[in-house]
């Protein structure tokens, strides 16, 4: 059980910086224009590589935590949206959403107890 709590607060943590990452690289290529962009660029390769360590120090095996990260990775980006960009998920996103969660928990835990 621990194993697993660990890696849920690693792929949060992970996920998190991803995320934000992208955002910055978003508005760094469509909302700034010259070297204003550098800075943001720069932050957001930064959150990217910090997310590929952080999801690689989870202690699962890679094929078991694909399923949770792409389960963590819907709900934080959609946190992350709004934050950002002020967007409200439609329904087809929350429903393919949930798919995608519904999915991940296979992937991670249906698996594990073959």
């Amino acid at each position: 059980m621990t194993k697993y709590l660990i890696t849920i607060a690693l792929l949060v943590l992970a996920t998190t910086l991803e995320t934000t990452g992208d955002a910055l690289v978003r508005i760094g290529i469509f909302e700034r224009l010259g070297l204003d962009r550098l800075p943001l660029l720069a932050l957001g390769a930064v959150l990217l590589f910090g997310y590929g360590v952080l999801l690689n120090l989870a202690p699962l095996p890679f094929e078991r935590v694909v399923g949770l990260y792409i389960a963590t990775l819907f709900i934080v980006w959609q946190i992350v949206s709004y934050i950002t960009f002020r967007t409200i998920p439609s329904l087809a996103i929350l429903g393919g959403g949930f798919l995608i969660i519904v999915g991940g928990l296979v992937v991670s835990f249906v698996s594990a107890a073959e």
